[in-house]
């Protein structure tokens, strides 16, 4: 979920028409946790065979890169709905980014100790994502309910 208490960033806190308050999308630990997720694939696909630098390589970093890139962008859209959207998005790449991961293991340029410890942490981002996504999406309900009924009143 998001931190409040950030020293990188001195923008004042916006608010997201679900009332879920947060500074930046760099507060948010789904997407520091993706970042980290970037740092680790960068560096299992270093040591791949040169040949696979135009193929796997460069898919599993642009699809590692896209979870976090996504977080980011949503957060920057004007409405919940639509980070609702990028987060389902960078959900998507995660898949892509599992099965990459799955491919290089089968190709033997990772073992067995690394695609769990891959694939793990890539199933806790993925957790991140739809606890935010369903934590969003509660919240945007409960509005567009509370708007109903303030227009009945």
């Amino acid at each position: 979920m998001a931190k409040m208490t950030d020293s990188r960033s001195q923008f004042p806190v916006p608010r997201l028409g679900s009332g879920m308050d947060f500074k930046s999308y760099r507060d948010l630990d789904v997407w520091q946790k993706a970042m980290d997720l970037v740092i680790e694939c960068y560096q299992i696909t270093s040591s791949f065979p040169k040949s696979e630098i135009f193929g796997l390589t460069s898919q599993l970093q642009r699809a590692a890169v896209s979870v976090p890139a996504n977080i980011a962008e949503g957060r920057a859209r004007q409405h919940t709905k639509e980070l609702v959207q990028y987060i389902s998005i960078a959900h998507g790449s995660l898949a892509e980014l599992e099965t990459h991961i799955q491919i290089a293991y089968r190709l033997n340029y990772i073992d067995k100790v690394r695609l769990d410890q891959l694939m793990d942490r890539a199933s806790s981002v993925g957790r991140m994502l739809n606890g935010l996504r369903k934590s969003l999406q509660n919240r945007e309900q409960g509005i567009k309910y509370r708007d109903k009924e303030i227009q009945n009143d």
